[in-house]
């Protein structure tokens, strides 16, 4: 059946990638829906391998092993399940659970012995659990209470002597029980003290009294923080730390574990809170079961975060953990799938400073030293091929690693030759140019070496260094001061000369042309304004001379006002994941973009309709010019040229903003609208206002709105900052058939998860440019839509799929530029249960490496600021025939 055949689509998934979290979980429950429990039983098996389980996933694990158990004698494999299940998070009703199934086998050799120490452990770990710890108290008592039933004597029959201390001790347990929980703050305590007063014979003592009364006021500095947990939307981030931060002001130790346990059962894959917990421990409690314990629950919940690994390394170290553990941790570690290449660097100094203090170098050999230098090579290694051939970079460009084993061969194993082949191929790395590289060199050859060395080095610095050459220069005069010779000094004052010449000789010519390309701009843009100038002079004399473009000329002089330089047109940076959209509009020509918004067709030759329009709607703009005021003004546009009464339209939309004065919409000489408009407010504060309309779609566009601004007063103005944070709930996705339509891209994406927003990425002119984004309700869904869809076919296409991670932009771009995305930066990924676990691992090595090719499309907007030239020049043939006079003709005439 269907089942089935999903059944096995699932194990095949797990075969190829083990680490699919969301995957074991639907085989789970559709192995459970058919019934088949010992292969559910397996499933569940392999998952707990990989990760820890929820409390939801562990609850119905153990009911159905006790339910099968019930048919078997052997109690133990449920016990040993119990243990684990307690391991993965702090979870009351777990433990809750575990103590009334123990209660069963209490009729067994030491069975209530077992059932009390269950309780004990209970207690001492959610009994602190101020909502929930109630429960386990209460179950306590009872079992406590029924064992009280078997001992008391029948009525009317006088106890022996042995049955009455029976009696007693089981009295004082029950004593002992209220008295505890008196102690301690939890939710409807009162309760609990009216039903002690109630149970116990001589009444409550006064030292119980004085507990309770002081868990009671405990109680109230914590309600607050309880009653804002209760009404948060989970996973209840920021009212959990404002608890912790209340908690460790507080310094009760039990109190902030139990605050930061029930915090990550509903965070587990926050790395913050991880490092948090784990630094807390390490710190003040210092006790070795717990620390290591939450240690390896962080790196099994987050194992991406380089941090919590290596915390956990120098914890296995600091209590005295077993090498072939620490090293077994470490192999660990380097299959979590970091993600950035300095994650790598990090995790193996922190490996090798370990190695590193394990060795006797008191000892001229010994098994730990030539294991250390094994590292090291194996460490270098690694870098080069494994994190390389996956990043396309090292990750220690300055070669920290052999710089550390070059000062640990010349400290402490005497071995400068060794050092000395370490230097020469640090600098063969591409370091050779640098001042800083070099005197750290010469600083090893003057604690551990020779003078000879370090005047060599020096040399070697004078000829190399690129950067600061004139440091270099000066060290090494200093040295021959100290330690050269007449004939050393000349030759040393001989170098540095000639080099510092040749280099001044460079950085003369680089400022000569630094100094002509000034010139040549400032040439062109005098030529620029001459020739404004020269056009506006024309245009008075046609204004004298040909009384039909009287309005036209007006206009020109109005809207040069307006926007005072029609050659520095607005411009809009707009960036958040989206397509970048960058627009100039020019008042004379209609310029707008590079390409003209749908619906745009040039105007025929002016028609007497159309001159009618334009000179209407240039004297609605000529009759209030001394109404602008851009304090009180928005710029409107990414409108549609088509977009009919505009001035109506925008009114209804605006006037929510606050009292309008007026709004100019912007008409070409023929009297067409071209997309922008200025909204004037009678109030400053309306502006605030109107700005939150910015994106707001007005009839299939977003619409932006801007501040006015003069950009001849305020060059360096941005409205609007590019942003590299990664959407963690947005895909991006590109490859898509230009016939993909927003409705069949929404019904591929939909099976993945809630879909909020669709946007199919277009050129202005309409033109699809097979890109998508998609943004989904939360991070789990979208981390999973990456999983699921990332090289599946769409038509004849095959698609690539990544969460929106936009590059870094770089501040020089200009329109129409390419860019590389060598700066985008690996950011850390937090997310839901299976995001963290398998995307890091498996997302596809494109999305890892840097790319330089720049017509290559990038998450981000990367590909999608290429010139709509340069776009159809990529599908085009690499080899174009040349066109003749006659196919230009041709062209000329088909048109």
């Amino acid at each position: 059946n269907a089942e089935t055949a999903v059944i096995k689509i699932s194990e095949v998934i797990l075969s190829i990638n083990a680490f699919d979290y969301n995957c074991h979980v639907d085989l789970i429950k559709l192995l459970k829906q058919e019934g088949e429990l010992f292969r559910l039983r397996k499933a569940r098996q392999k998952m707990s391998e990989l990760f820890p389980l929820t409390e939801e996933i562990w609850l119905d694990w153990l009911k159905d092993e006790i339910r099968l158990t019930e048919e078997e004698p052997n109690r133990e494999k449920v016990y040993d399940l119990f243990e684990r299940a307690v391991k993965d998070y702090i979870c009351p009703d777990i433990w809750l659970e575990y103590a009334q199934y123990s209660i069963g086998g209490m009729g067994s050799p030491g069975g209530i012995d077992k059932v009390r120490s269950i309780f004990e452990r209970a207690v001492t770990a959610v009994g602190l659990h101020m909502t929930k710890g109630q429960t386990v108290w209460e179950a306590y008592r009872e079992f406590e209470n029924a064992i009280l039933s078997t001992v008391q004597p029948p009525p009317g029959r006088i106890p022996s002597r042995e049955e009455q201390e029976l009696l007693n001790t089981q009295l004082e347990r029950i004593h002992t029980l209220f008295r505890r929980q008196l102690a301690v703050p939890l939710m409807d305590m009162e309760a609990t003290y009216a039903e002690y007063e109630e149970w116990s014979e001589h009444g409550v003592p006064d030292t119980v009294i004085h507990q309770y009364k002081k868990a009671l006021q405990q109680m109230e500095k914590c309600k607050s923080f309880e009653e804002s947990l209760l009404v948060a939307e989970p996973p209840k981030l920021a009212e959990y730390q404002a608890y912790i931060d209340f908690e460790l002001k507080e310094g009760d130790p039990a109190r902030i574990q139990i605050t930061f346990e029930r915090t990550l059962a509903e965070n587990c894959l926050v790395p913050d809170m991880w490092a948090k917990y784990t630094t807390y421990l390490d710190r003040q409690l210092k006790v070795r079961d717990l620390v290591l314990s939450t240690h390896e629950r962080a790196v099994r919940n987050c194992p991406w975060t380089m941090g919590l690994w290596k915390s956990y390394l120098l914890a296995l170290e600091r209590h005295g953990a077993d090498h072939q553990v620490v090293s077994d941790v470490f192999e660990k570690a380097l299959n979590a799938g970091f993600i950035q290449a300095t994650d790598y660097v990090e995790i193996w100094q922190a490996y090798l400073d370990y190695l590193r203090r394990r060795v006797d170098f008191s000892k001229e050999s010994s098994k730990e030293l030539e294991e250390l230098r094994g590292a090291f090579s194996r460490s270098l290694d690694y870098m080069k091929q494994d994190v390389e051939e996956r990043f396309g970079e090292s990750g220690d460009p300055s070669c920290i690693i052999m710089q550390i084993w070059a000062r640990i061969e010349a400290l402490h194993c005497k071995n400068m030759q060794k050092a000395r082949e370490l230097w020469d191929s640090i600098m063969t790395k591409g370091n050779a140019k640098y001042a800083n590289m070099w005197l750290e060199y010469y600083n090893l050859e003057r604690s551990y070496g020779d003078s000879v060395h370090c005047r060599k080095a020096l040399h070697r610095a004078v000829q190399c260094t690129s950067d600061y050459p004139e440091h270099v220069c000066e060290v090494l005069l200093t040295f021959e001061r100290v330690e050269g010779s007449l004939e050393d000094w000349d030759v040393a004052v001989q170098k540095t000369e000639t080099r510092l010449n040749r280099i001044n000789e460079q950085r003369a010519k680089v400022a000569e042309k630094e100094a002509n390309l000034a010139r040549q701009e400032e040439e062109r843009a005098e030529q620029r304004r001459k020739a404004k100038s020269d056009k506006k002079a024309q245009k008075k004399v046609q204004k004298g001379t040909r009384f039909g473009e009287k309005r036209k000329a007006e206009q020109d002089d109005y809207q040069d006002e307006w926007n005072d330089d029609s050659e520095q047109a607005p411009k809009r940076h707009r960036g958040n994941g989206d397509q970048t959209t960058e627009e100039y509009m020019e008042t004379e020509t209609g310029l707008f973009g590079r390409n003209a918004p749908p619906g745009y067709k040039p105007a025929p030759p002016g028609t007497k309709k159309d001159q009618a329009a334009a000179a209407a709607a240039q004297r609605h703009n000529d009759d209030k010019p001394e109404l602008r005021n851009d304090n009180s003004s928005v710029f409107i546009s990414n409108l549609a040229y088509t977009l009919e009464e505009p001035e109506t339209k925008l009114r209804t939309l605006f006037e929510t903003c606050g009292p309008i004065k007026q709004i100019r919409p912007v008409f070409s000489n023929r009297g067409s609208f071209k997309g922008y408009c200025y909204v004037q407010f009678e109030s400053p504060v309306s502006v605030a206002e109107a700005l939150k309309l910015d994106r707001r779609e007005v009839e299939g566009r977003p619409m932006f709105v801007s501040p006015c601004v003069d950009k001849n007063k305020n060059p360096d103005f941005k409205v609007f900052k590019y942003n590299t944070s990664m959407e963690k709930h947005k895909i991006f996705i590109s490859g898509l058939p230009f016939s993909c339509t927003k409705e069949q891209l929404e019904e591929i994406c939909k099976i993945h998860g809630t879909i909020k927003e669709v946007r199919l990425v277009t050129y202005r002119s309409g033109k699809p440019k097979g890109l998508a984004y998609v943004e989904f309700g939360d991070e789990t869904q979208a981390s999973q839509a990456v999983l699921k869809m990332d090289g599946m076919e769409v038509g004849d296409n095959k698609i690539s799929v990544a969460i929106s991670n936009p590059p870094r932009r770089n501040l020089m771009d200009k329109p129409g530029s390419s860019r590389t995305t060598t700066d985008m930066m690996p950011r850390q990924v937090f997310g839901s249960r299976g995001r963290g676990r398998t995307q890091l691992s498996l997302l596809p090595r494109s999305l890892h490496r840097q790319s330089g090719a720049v017509s290559k499309v990038e998450n981000g907007t990367a590909a999608e600021q290429v010139p709509a030239a340069a776009s159809v020049s990529v599908n085009a043939p690499s080899e174009t025939k040349p066109l003749s006079n006659s196919d230009f003709a041709k062209m000329l005439l088909n048109k």
